[in-house]
């Protein structure tokens, strides 16, 4: 899970019914049971008048932002070389079907093992051709049949024909009938009652005991029966490696000393040789990767603002033959219109990146010495970044506001309504994505993304930003403004700790305080100041220089300067809404957020909101927690009221977004089973209507259902979409077919370095 600037990700938008606007108007694994009592509202209260499927003749929707990946054919690639790709993590596990699996994981299952099926840039599901030559429904009664029909060259990389006898083991390991293997998931395997060989070796015939829409799911990847055959070899066998693969790439070594999984072009592939020799992920922390970018040691890499920012500045002076990147004030657009970054901020971003390095060999220098020292490798920095550029799409993931139905003020249906009619949600996209040039449209779907067939925007079943309409519903809840409140004593953990958050010595020194909680709207004089404050447009090279190390502590107090307001600040100038209280208590919410440095943009979300719900009588106390306990000990466990977080999308909805916005249901004993529903809202008719849509083999009805229940989620207020998640993917300029990836599955094997004095096409070609 990711805090890159954006949220953190635990899976999935054609124009709505005019009827479904009735009001107006980017991946963490399944828990454990939850011991916690809930109460849920459902959503009933609300009006919602038409919930009826839209217009089969509707438009379907386009990816706001397409792919960005420097397109070549495969005649203008080189042959040979190494692609170095920076990934957060080396897997602990190559099993996709494994708990702890991961992003890398599935890269490298992409790379090395068949796939029936992979993402187009609509993120539609479409035929490999390279393993399958056609599947389809032959029957629906008594029982749904698909036919798949196998590319005849398919094979494993031992020779052995990809067959019927992979199918089955699969689907048994993965069927959740025999609990020794150690499954993450088996929605889809538990519907197959059989799987037989077709007519011949290259059909396979998969057999449902109950009808699964969601069907083209299944296989994609496919693992050997080798490692799918028992619950030892499942479970252990391709954790650590893969001795049998069927890919463009095959797996040479997972090298933890270094950090790195290296693959390999694989001999035994069938289709387009792959054009790299060798693909090299290695792991590499996303704040260091500007550096590794410019040190040479990767080629391509996901990167923050920052990095774009340092990249574009680069790019900037390299385009100015004599000027300096730290000869003035100017704001400097990086690849095209998008995030800016000053000189300053420039030097002290560098600076930030080195400064665990740099200090003891600094300690005997003196501040002339450090200067001249820190604005030369600066310099030398910059001039390696100029052979780089940002590739820039809109992430298949998506950023919310969860609001925990499970108790306190939100667990009052009306409450979560009124704060979601408080925000305006294309203010916090623009605040994202403007200034990195990506279309700053909210989100209107919890299911799907624009592009996808399944998207719909439904958010008119609960309605656009209303000030007014917010008040109302908090007063109709009972919230009074200025109302008296009683003193509370602050419950403690053991320890003596206020909840959730670190609580701060008397004399503790502020460079040591990584967790804390403010209040919004409390209007006490702090003298706290945000570091960037100090440097102004006139600054040269040796107060840059100066100030970095100050910068740096900055960032490890909270995060990026400038991200929400330091402890103790006013509220903003004229916010002069009084607070609402009820039976003694305010109206106050506990927004948990993350304090790692890429978390920045974030809290500056977080922040925007706390000043909207403010507006409309909303106290926020903002909690700032570890990036290592913030999902697991808040979200998961659900120690907040308000958070943000990000889920992946799916072409699946109706298989991998029900866990996500199921009703919690209590279990034998008496704990609450959540599933992946953190937010601990739930209706009966949203878990009716998955069930139907994943039933149902027509798709335009499927998807009809897919959009009710969406409708229906809105309704519940338990989420508020907020906008899709930026992706940007730094690449060495001579990298093609590769970069920012949106919604498509990689195509691999057309990956590589532009041929000298080549030039990347409008679309990619055969050979």
């Amino acid at each position: 899970m990711s805090n890159d600037g954006v949220g953190p990700r635990p899976p999935r938008h054609s124009p709505t019914c005019s009827a479904l606007r009735a009001d107006g108007g980017r991946v963490p694994r399944r828990p454990g049971a939850v011991t916690r009592s809930v109460v849920f509202l459902t959503a009933g209260a609300l009006a919602v008048t038409a919930l009826s499927g839209c217009s089969s003749e509707e438009k379907k929707s386009k990816p706001l932002a397409a792919q960005d990946i420097a397109p070549a054919a495969r005649n203008r690639v080189a042959d040979g070389g190494t692609l170095h790709w920076a990934v957060d993590a080396v897997p602990e596990t190559l099993n996709t079907f494994q708990s702890d699996a991961d992003a890398t994981t599935t890269t490298v299952a992409q790379a090395v093992l068949p796939s029936m099926y992979r993402l187009d840039a609509n993120g539609r599901p479409q035929v490999h051709p390279d393993y399958l030559e056609s599947a389809k429904v032959v029957e629906t009664g008594p029982k749904q049949v698909v036919l798949y029909k196998l590319n005849q060259q398919a094979v494993w990389s031992d020779g052995r024909e990809i067959g019927a006898a992979d199918f089955a083991a699969q689907w048994r390991a993965l069927s959740g009938k025999d609990s020794a293997y150690w499954t993450a998931r088996n929605a889809g395997y538990d519907r197959i009652e059989k799987i037989e060989r077709g007519a011949n070796d290259l059909e396979v015939r998969v057999t449902f005991a109950r009808p699964y829409a969601d069907w083209r799911s299944l296989f994609s990847p496919l693992y050997p029966k080798d490692v799918m055959g028992t619950p030892d070899s499942f479970n252990d066998s391709a954790r650590k490696k893969l001795k049998v693969t069927a890919g463009p790439f095959t797996l040479k070594k997972v090298d933890r000393k270094d950090d790195e999984v290296i693959l390999t072009r694989s001999p035994r592939w069938w289709g387009h040789p792959a054009k790299l020799d060798q693909i090299v992920l290695r792991a590499v922390p996303r704040d260091k990767r500007a550096t590794a970018l410019a040190a040479g040691e990767i080629e391509l890499a996901d990167v923050d603002s920052e990095a774009l920012g340092r990249i574009g500045l680069a790019a900037r002076a390299g385009a100015k033959p004599g000027s300096s990147p730290l000869a003035g004030p100017g704001r400097l657009p990086a690849h095209g219109s998008g995030s800016n970054l000053s000189a300053a901020d420039a030097l002290r971003s560098w600076a930030v990146a080195h400064s665990d390095d740099e200090e003891a060999a600094d300690e005997e220098l003196s501040a002339q010495q450090k200067e001249r020292r820190a604005v030369a490798a600066y310099k030398r920095e910059q001039a390696a970044l100029k052979g780089f550029e940002v590739r820039r799409s809109l992430e298949p993931a998506y950023t919310q506001l969860a609001l925990n139905g499970a108790s306190g003020p939100l667990a009052d249906e009306r409450v979560r309504r009124a704060v979601a009619r408080a925000i305006d949600r294309k203010a916090l996209a623009r605040v994202v994505l403007s200034p990195l040039g990506l279309p700053a449209v909210p989100l209107g779907s919890h299911l799907a993304l624009s592009g996808q067939d399944a998207y719909a925007d439904n958010s008119g079943a609960l309605g656009g930003q209303d000030t007014e309409e917010a008040q109302a519903l908090l007063t109709d809840a009972g919230w009074v403004a200025g109302g008296k409140v009683e003193k509370e004593k602050k419950e403690k953990k053991k320890g003596g700790k206020a909840a959730g958050a670190k609580g701060r010595k008397a004399g503790q020194d502020s460079e040591k305080e990584e967790d804390g909680t403010y209040v919004v709207g409390e209007d006490d004089k702090g003298d706290d100041k945000d570091p960037k404050d100090h440097h102004k447009v006139g600054d040269g090279p040796r107060q840059l220089a100066q100030d970095a190390k100050q910068y740096a502590n900055g960032l490890r107090q909270g995060g990026a300067p400038g991200a929400y307001a330091p402890k103790g600040t006013a509220a903003p100038a004229g916010a002069a809404t009084k607070l609402l209280a009820k039976n003694g208590k305010a109206l106050a919410l506990r927004f948990v957020l993350p304090s790692g440095p890429g978390s920045g943009t974030l809290r500056t979300v977080a922040g925007r909101i706390s000043s909207m719900l403010e507006k409309v009588g909303i106290r926020t106390e903002i909690s700032k927690v570890s990036d290592e306990s913030y999902f697991k000990d808040h979200i998961a466990s659900g120690e907040y009221d308000l958070a943000l977080y990000s889920w992946p999308t799916s072409a699946f909805p109706a298989t991998d977004a029900r866990p996500i916005f199921a009703k919690p249901v209590p279990a034998a004993d008496g704990s609450l089973n959540v599933e992946q529903n953190y937010t601990r809202v739930g209706t009966d008719q949203v878990d009716q209507l998955f069930d139907q849509a994943v039933a149902t083999l027509d798709e335009g009805k499927s998807r009809s259902l897919i959009r009710k229940a969406d409708s229906r989620i809105w309704a519940a207020a338990g989420s508020i979409p907020l906008y899709q998640r930026p992706q940007l993917t730094a690449a060495k300029k001579d990298v093609v077919n590769a970069g920012a990836f949106g919604f498509q599955t990689p195509v691999y094997e057309d990956m590589g370095f532009l041929k000298k004095g080549g030039k990347a096409s409008v679309r990619p070609s055969g050979d």
